[in-house]
């Protein structure tokens, strides 16, 4: 009888895990071979060993009889913990700096909130869009993340208390009403969000955009695939927007990208020079 090596553990684990990647993309349109493994795997091991499965193989089984265990392994994948104004240093910049700079050199600007989740991000922007005097016709902010839970949770606005630690008195009054345990912002925050499904990974990028936030997404994703997702971002922007990053995502390689580093965690787009004639 062979004896097991630990080569050979790690080929079986191998064609576990990657016959699993198959059968999530195949289900799901999600293509796991964009995140960092040890992680995924982790997570992925410990659901399966939850649910009773011996490895993914029997687990993915389970997944095609359950909708219900299917929802809980999306949730899993897709990272949804947020707050309002989550890293509140950030969002004073962008007011006091960067949303003013941009207001000033066009004459209306699109932001985009990418992996919004339950929309935390969106509102903290509109509350400083307002803030600054400026309306819709101003400004819009797209939202965009891979959960539809999550999506028309960002559709009703509902942010809980543990929601609002950085969100102060006269902000709650001024752009949030209570609704029962949750405060619901309101309809002068909300018509700035438009809302849409899209998948960082494998779905076409808009363009046009003044800024772009993409924050505490990309974590898990390969090195490959965030240097993919950030020339994406590049593209997508107007020379001179600017794109925030979350402060455990700073950009390798960002001036082989394009970006110019304006201030820690925040990328801006060169503007095109036009060369003088001799």
């Amino acid at each position: 009888m062979m004896k097991l090596t630990e080569s050979t553990v790690a080929t079986k684990d191998d064609l576990d895990y990657n016959l699993f990647q198959k059968h999530v993309k195949e289900k799901t349109g999600i293509d796991l071979t964009s995140y960092r493994r040890p992680q995924m795997e982790r997570r992925l091991r410990a659901l399966a060993e939850q649910y009773g499965a011996s490895n993914l193989f029997s687990y993915s089984k389970l997944l095609d009889r359950s909708p219900e265990m299917m929802e809980v392994l999306l949730k899993r994948i897709t990272i949804n913990v947020s707050e309002c104004f989550r890293n509140l240093d950030k969002f004073e910049e962008l007011k006091r700096e960067i949303l003013p700079a941009l207001l000033a050199k066009w004459r209306r600007i699109s932001i985009w909130s990418a992996g919004c989740s339950y929309g935390a991000e969106a509102y903290s922007l509109a509350i400083l869009l307002r803030e600054l005097g400026t309306d819709r016709v101003r400004a819009r902010i797209l939202a965009t993340d891979i959960d539809q839970e999550m999506l028309e949770r960002c559709r009703q606005g509902l942010f809980s208390e543990a929601d609002m630690k950085n969100v102060d008195a006269v902000r709650r009054r001024q752009f949030f009403t209570v609704s029962e345990d949750s405060y619901r912002a309101n309809d002068d925050l909300r018509q700035f969000v438009e809302l849409r499904y899209h998948d960082l990974l494998k779905d076409n990028f808009d363009h046009g955009f003044q800024l772009i936030l993409c924050r505490n997404v990309v974590i898990y994703f390969t090195d490959d695939a965030k240097i993919n997702l950030y020339r994406r971002f590049f593209n997508s922007l107007e020379p001179g927007g600017i794109l925030l990053t979350g402060g455990t995502e700073q950009i390798r390689d960002a001036r082989k990208i394009g970006f110019e580093s304006i201030s820690p965690f925040f990328y801006r787009k060169p503007t095109l020079r036009i060369r003088e004639e001799a």
